[in-house]
């Protein structure tokens, strides 16, 4: 019997009924197991809120780093590009360069001869082309043994597992960046202009690649930064904010501003 028990028994007056004392031991009773349980309960909060995904956070290539919620990527969190398998390698190339493990998932035309050329190391890179319907359950295990997962997920997928998979994520500290809208991102990137310099008025030959990122955060706060790629995908990427050198003489720069980068 707790303290707060033998205390009411001792207090309950003489010729008090059994099912009278049997009444006041079961409401301190109650009320000593709701504290209990809020106890535990916000002890489980500040250890989940010690490790929330803004206080883990995965390598970022630095100019992406500029433009992402928390200032790169997080563990726990997922992410949607929305028209650029290029600038998918890009939110690898970070992790994979520091040693961590990516996984490809649902993509059968993910190159990786331009993965290796965005600097993802391809001994620590595993890839599942074609889940089929059973692309919940490879994404999930997948979440399991590596640090990011890039995938193309399905169209329809029922909020229920969707709240499950990112559970999972925040429970094995991984990130997921999806190919298309995630209803669980925290930004969603985009290329939304693209230039070519080093094409003359014909002469010259393509040299480096600038590409204008937008960051929309799932506050709807937009942020934007320029990606140089010089060598055309043979890296390493290049995350100064300087230009290029200029166009050799007798040469134009060649852009092309599209919304549809590669």
């Amino acid at each position: 019997m707790s303290s707060s028990a033998a205390a009411v028994v001792q207090a309950a007056p003489t010729g008090q009924s059994p099912q009278g004392a049997r009444r006041v031991l079961s409401a301190v009773d109650h009320s000593a197991d709701k504290a209990r349980l809020k106890a535990e309960l916000q002890s489980k909060i500040n250890g989940m809120q010690s490790s929330r995904p803004s206080s883990r956070r995965l390598p970022t290539v630095p100019v992406l780093a500029g433009v992402l919620p928390g200032g790169g990527l997080q563990a726990g969190s997922a992410y949607s590009v929305t028209n650029s398998t290029t600038l998918a390698m890009a939110l690898l190339a970070g992790p994979s360069g520091a040693g961590a493990w990516c996984s490809v998932i649902g993509m059968p035309t993910f190159s990786v001869e331009a993965a290796a050329g965005f600097g993802i190391a391809l001994d620590r890179l595993v890839l599942v082309p074609h889940p089929g319907d059973q692309w919940l359950t490879v994404t999930a295990a997948m979440v399991d043994v590596v640090s990011i997962v890039l995938t193309c997920a399905p169209k329809h997928v029922a909020p229920s597992d969707a709240s499950r998979l990112m559970a999972r994520l925040r429970q094995r500290g991984a990130a997921l960046v999806t190919m298309g809208p995630w209803p669980h991102s925290d930004a969603t990137l985009s290329v939304t202009g693209s230039d070519w310099q080093g094409l003359g008025a014909g002469t010259g030959h393509l040299r480096s690649r600038r590409m204008r990122i937008t960051a929309r955060a799932a506050t709807g706060r937009a942020r934007t930064a320029d990606l140089w790629l010089p060598g055309l995908q043979r890296g390493p990427w290049s995350t100064s904010t300087a230009a290029p050198a200029q166009a050799e003489p007798g040469q134009q720069e060649f852009s092309y501003r599209s919304a549809r980068a590669s």
